[in-house]
């Protein structure tokens, strides 16, 4: 679980910068205690579901605003 959360900070902070993922390390590693508690053991299934629960958290995962319309 530690090498899943170390991997998202790491890939986050290539994404954004370094310092904003530092700011996010709390609730990335909330949410994915929570997915382990769950019974997601897999690392990489879990560094997946953490990238893209912070990409939904900062707004940068928002297909509106890509232009993607569903039309």
């Amino acid at each position: 679980m530690q090498r899943a959360i170390d991997r998202v900070i790491q890939t986050y902070g290539l994404l954004t910068s370094q310092d904003a993922a530092d700011q996010m390390k709390v609730k990335v590693e909330n949410y994915i205690r929570t997915l382990f508690e769950a019974g997601e053991t897999d690392d990489n299934r879990l560094t997946v579901c953490g990238l893209v629960y912070l990409r939904e958290l900062d707004g940068s995962n928002d297909p509106v605003k890509a232009g993607y319309t569903g039309l």
